[in-house]
């Protein structure tokens, strides 16, 4: 019997036999057998770059990968440094058990040299290597910063109310909701969400946004929370880079002309005031002369016709002399200090030392402890 022998391709030394899976020549001929003093000899353990650039915004710090900007929230950009070189580092497929450690070396203020040992066994041989790969930080304007540089906006919501001026919370807590939205949206890494400008204007608030969703998002949350409705309009602005028509859109916001806290005489109705508790919807209340529940018909929606007589803010407390029966009690009015019979509602405690009324154009009544006000 024979015995066949290998042999080096290159050298032409005697090797051992090895199986096609562990003979793969550093230089690509796979499947040729080498012996060890040639395989390594134009070995690389490690694949490294000469240089890597690391965009990075100078306004919010986002960091450019692929062909998006991302938020990576790094009070520097050492870590950041770390994980490109990380990314961009090969090891050779014929090592086993690498192990690696990385210093990085802080050049300059833009210079990071990143030094890197690398460890790992082949073909049964410790082989360490140790790489330097300078990281040069780039810093320039991300597409979101300079879009907010350039006060650009894409939507305006415009807050009012009908037949009267937006209150200073209501026009407070709308510019909130924008922000909460915002905030939201950059929560689920959206990098397009940003409030433009927030401005006062004579009987209400314009807030310019970043997309046409966020604007109508925070229009709808705004009625949501205040009632009244929202209606659009577009304004063509101008084209794409592929010809398609970019529209900014205006969410006009009206809110009702009535508002929680509001004492209303309602036309043509003989119940007595009511004390607006809700505007979602339709308008709700409570009737002052006998604590009823009122609700506005379907058709009236929030804005029954109606006479505003005063706020519940406006109440003062007066001391409650005697009730009268089921229906009366008399109270000392807090102008004049004189006796006066007024309606019992049923919310009133006729246990009470004191209650709180309102003294309007249409007389004087009790409000409940609970009188919502804003």
């Amino acid at each position: 019997m024979t015995n066949s022998r290998a042999f080096c391709p290159r050298c032409g030394d005697p090797i051992e036999p090895r199986g096609a899976d562990d003979a793969v020549d550093p230089l690509g001929e796979s499947g040729v057998d080498l012996c060890d003093d040639c395989y390594f000899e134009r070995f690389d353990l490690v694949d490294a770059p000469d240089r890597i650039e690391v965009r990075v915004c100078s306004q919010c710090g986002a960091v450019h990968r692929g062909n998006r900007w991302v938020d990576v929230g790094a009070r520097d950009y050492t870590d950041v440094a770390i994980e490109e070189v990380s990314d961009a580092l090969a090891v050779h497929v014929d090592a086993e058990d690498v192990t690696w450690e990385v210093a990085p070396e802080q050049v300059d203020r833009n210079t990071i040299r990143m030094h890197a040992h690398f460890s790992g066994v082949v073909r049964g041989t410790v082989r360490e290597e140790s790489v330097v790969v300078p990281v040069k930080i780039s810093r320039e304007t991300c597409t979101r910063c300079g879009r907010i540089a350039g006060d650009y906006y894409a939507s305006i919501v415009q807050v009012r109310a009908r037949d009267r001026d937006t209150t200073p919370r209501e026009r407070g807590r709308a510019e909130e909701i924008a922000h909460e939205v915002v905030a939201e949206m950059e929560a689920t890494g959206d990098r397009e969400a940003f409030v433009t400008e927030v401005g006062e204007a004579d009987d209400g608030l314009d807030i310019k946004l970043s997309t046409n969703s966020i604007g109508k998002q925070v229009a709808n949350r705004i009625v949501r929370e205040f009632g009244g409705s929202v209606s659009d309009s577009e304004t063509l602005v101008t084209e794409d880079e592929d010809g398609n028509e970019v529209y900014r859109v205006t969410y006009a916001v009206h809110l009702p002309p009535y508002r929680p806290g509001d004492v209303i005489s309602l036309d043509g109705d003989d119940g007595g005031p009511v004390l607006v508790t809700s505007v979602r919807g339709n308008l709700k209340g409570r009737r002052l002369t006998t604590g009823a529940s009122f609700e506005a018909s379907y058709e009236d929606g929030d804005a029954p016709d109606a006479r505003v007589l005063g706020r519940a803010a406006d109440g003062a407390d007066t001391p409650l002399v005697t009730v009268e029966d089921a229906n009366a009690v008399q109270v000392l009015d807090p102008e004049t200090y004189e006796a006066k019979t007024v309606a019992r509602p049923d919310y009133l405690d006729p246990h009470a030392e004191t209650v709180t009324v309102l003294k309007h154009r249409e007389g004087l009544h009790v409000l409940p402890e609970d009188a919502t006000d804003e």
